[in-house]
């Protein structure tokens, strides 16, 4: 954990609002398929941009975490619901948001949407675990489950 925020500013890193982390991002020709619609395994790109960007947001740094101790910590998807409600286009300007709704001992649950032009296009329930060096489950920090935990709280 840092205790500054990103240097990156709203422009690289998006922007938290009301505990939520919204991220905007263009859809580019390498994200379609022939049609000019974004391939369906492209939206786990844009959503781990916003999940990497929303910690990023709260002064977490993943690079740092992998030394924090001697275990080291990163994170890892445990498992994901997706719900695809209309396609992206090349060019669309998507706003991905991320919030947390859990955070307790080894795990957190995020949702996120992506939405172009006001239309929601995708919404996803992420489990996200918290493991060691050696791909072990671990608990997280007490300061980063607090810093998770405040960003959840102030969503209320």
């Amino acid at each position: 954990m840092t205790e500054e925020r990103s240097k990156d500013g709203p422009d690289l890193c998006g922007w938290l609002e009301n505990g939520e982390h919204h991220l905007r991002q263009r859809v580019y020709y390498e994200d379609t398929d022939f049609s000019g619609v974004v391939y369906h395994a492209r939206y786990l790109h844009f959503l781990e941009r916003g999940r990497t960007d929303y910690l990023r947001c709260l002064g977490v740094e993943q690079r740092t975490l992998h030394t924090i101790d001697e275990e080291g910590l990163a994170f890892a998807v445990h498992h994901m619901d997706l719900k695809f409600i209309r396609p992206a286009r090349m060019d669309d300007i998507l706003e991905i948001t991320t919030k947390t709704t859990r955070a307790t001992g080894a795990r957190m649950v995020l949702e996120q949407s992506i939405s172009a032009a006001g239309v929601l296009l995708t919404t996803a329930t992420v489990t996200v675990v918290v493991i060691n060096k050696h791909g072990r489950a671990r608990r997280m920090p007490d300061d980063l489950a607090a810093t998770l935990l405040q960003a959840r709280e102030d969503q209320a």
